[in-house]
């Protein structure tokens, strides 16, 4: 591990085994990751504590010594607190810190000297609060969005516990992520984990006078509850200079193909400083998967309407489309062979995403049936391709252009 990965620690999501692989493989520093219960991201797939040997040997070996963070931040009633340290006592030991922000969490794993770090949902946005919160034993403070690299920079020169801020992914419009629409509108709250994008939406805006009058207001861009993604790419030296140790990437509801793309990039990034050409080809990279554009978000000033996004759900330039599963692996050939649901042909850009394998990218450059060479196959055929290591059941995409 050289000193750059020392000094800067790069943290990326984990919402199944296939995205906990890619992310280890990609070159995190560290891994975030939710179980069934008390996470702020209910729809994404989690773990159960069961799990937790088996990410510790994913984490934990003589190549890799990755942290393994448990987040446990969502808010939390009084006929559950029972429930919370039942998880605290039995995850003591297996899990390198805990992520929160609600005292009675805080107050267990004080209690079992577990190390927390305080989530970005407690909203950290002054040195005073930083110091509360590193008196009560914090490790790590996860500051607000809302925050510049000058104040950012003010905190992390008063305190000595680790700064941690978001550099990639998913923003909300609202404050923090204290979001109600989603609880209003579908009894889904987003303060526990079970927010369903009601914002991410096209709007009309009405004002109404009178219960006859109404009034519509026409605006540019109809998706004015939904901001584009952070992206810090292009100013994270100025990043490592306001004093963040950690950075964080958004995601725990996307895919290993994702993961492993975003974390690459930033791997990167931490490890040296990046050339314009670099910054550009790394975006380039993102733009590929998941996204809804690119914003700088409070870093170097308030947002305005040119970070509101303009799609509903995803700007990505390509797409993966599932196209089989693996049947029998053949490690001494390094082939495969997959049992097809859709069409394959020479030349097509591939994945395969496993709970074991993470994600492995290749191209087509030959495919046999029976021992003869084929340009194309069909839904239902068993082709035989070239492949890095893979395994039984895992599914195989193939990469698309998509269509704008």
């Amino acid at each position: 591990m050289n000193s750059k990965k020392q000094e800067y620690e790069l943290l990326a999501p984990a919402g199944d085994f296939p995205a906990l692989v890619a992310a280890v493989k990609a070159g995190a520093d560290a891994v975030y990751f939710g179980l069934k219960e008390f996470s702020m991201r209910a729809g994404a797939k989690n773990f159960k504590i069961s799990d937790l040997p088996e990410i510790r040997k994913i984490c934990k070996s003589k190549e890799k010594n990755v942290k393994m963070y448990l987040t446990m931040n969502t808010i939390i009633y009084t006929n559950e607190v029972n429930r919370v340290e039942k998880i605290i006592k039995k995850i003591k030991g297996k899990i390198d810190a805990v992520i929160c922000w609600d005292f009675s969490i805080i107050s267990l794993c004080r209690k079992y000297r577990i190390p927390f770090h305080i989530s970005t949902q407690a909203s950290v946005s002054n040195i005073e609060a930083a110091k509360f919160y590193e008196k009560l034993g914090a490790e790590r403070i996860v500051l607000a969005r809302e925050l510049s690299l000058k104040q950012i920079k003010e905190i992390s020169k008063s305190i000595k516990a680790g700064i941690e801020c978001f550099a990639h992914g998913a923003m909300c419009i609202s404050v923090s992520g204290r979001c109600f629409t989603s609880q209003f509108l579908f009894g889904k709250s987003a303060n526990r984990g079970e927010c369903i994008h009601p914002c991410r939406r096209s709007y009309n805006v009405y004002a109404v006078k009178d219960t006859q009058e109404r009034y519509e207001l026409k605006v540019k861009n109809n998706k004015i509850f939904s901001a584009k993604d952070l992206c810090t790419l292009p100013f994270i030296e100025k990043m490592k200079k306001a004093g963040i140790k950690s950075f964080k990437i958004e995601g725990r509801n996307r895919d290993a193909r994702y993961i492993d793309t975003v974390v690459r990039v930033y791997r990167k990034a931490l490890d040296k400083k990046l050339t314009e050409k670099e910054i550009k080809d790394g975006i380039k990279e993102m733009e590929k998967v998941y996204n809804k554009g690119f914003s700088s978000g409070f870093y170097l000033g308030v947002p305005t309407s040119d970070d509101l996004s303009t799609a509903e759900n995803n700007s990505s330039k390509e797409k993966k489309h599932f196209i089989g599963k693996v049947t029998h692996y053949y490690p001494k050939a390094c082939a495969a062979t997959v049992k097809l649901v859709s069409e394959l042909k020479i030349g097509d850009e591939i994945v395969v995403i496993g709970k074991t394998t993470g994600i492995e990218k290749s191209k087509v450059e030959s495919m046999e049936i029976n021992k003869k060479r084929i340009e194309r196959a069909s839904k239902g055929q068993e082709v035989g391709l070239r492949l890095p290591l893979v395994r039984k059941n895992d599914e195989v995409y193939v990469i698309k252009k998509n269509k704008k």
